[in-house]
């Protein structure tokens, strides 16, 4: 039969494990009122760049339980693209999240803001 000591060693290593299990499933996302933090074209505006490739991103476990990962995308800002991260958000009873895109519009782009749509 297993000592004592034994158990509380095993038992720590369990727990330890565990934490570090939970741990690195961990994303730190930035925090906002609304979805995103802006950098959207002047309405209708259209861009005559393509935007580049979305941008791999690591996504771990949602912070509360229950939450969406709404992906990034590429804002306009400057007269240029910068990659804006996604966030964890909190989902609205009876809609589902629309995510930010853009859209061939003639030569050129138009960026189509994200919103949650009633089902």
């Amino acid at each position: 039969m297993p000592s004592p000591t034994l158990h509380r060693r095993r038992a720590t290593l369990v727990l330890a494990g565990g934490l570090a299990l939970a741990l690195a499933g961990c994303v730190v996302a930035p925090v906002g009122g609304t979805p995103y933090g802006g950098g959207y074209p002047a309405a209708g505006e259209v861009v005559d760049t393509p935007p580049p490739a979305p941008q791999y991103e690591l996504v771990g476990v949602a912070p509360v339980a229950g939450h969406l990962w709404l992906g990034g995308y590429w804002g306009w800002r400057g007269g240029r693209y910068h990659w804006v991260p996604g966030q964890w958000a909190a989902p609205r009873h009876g809609h589902a999240w629309v995510p930010h895109g853009w859209g061939r519009v003639g030569r050129g782009w138009r960026f189509n803001p994200g919103y949650w749509r009633r089902h």
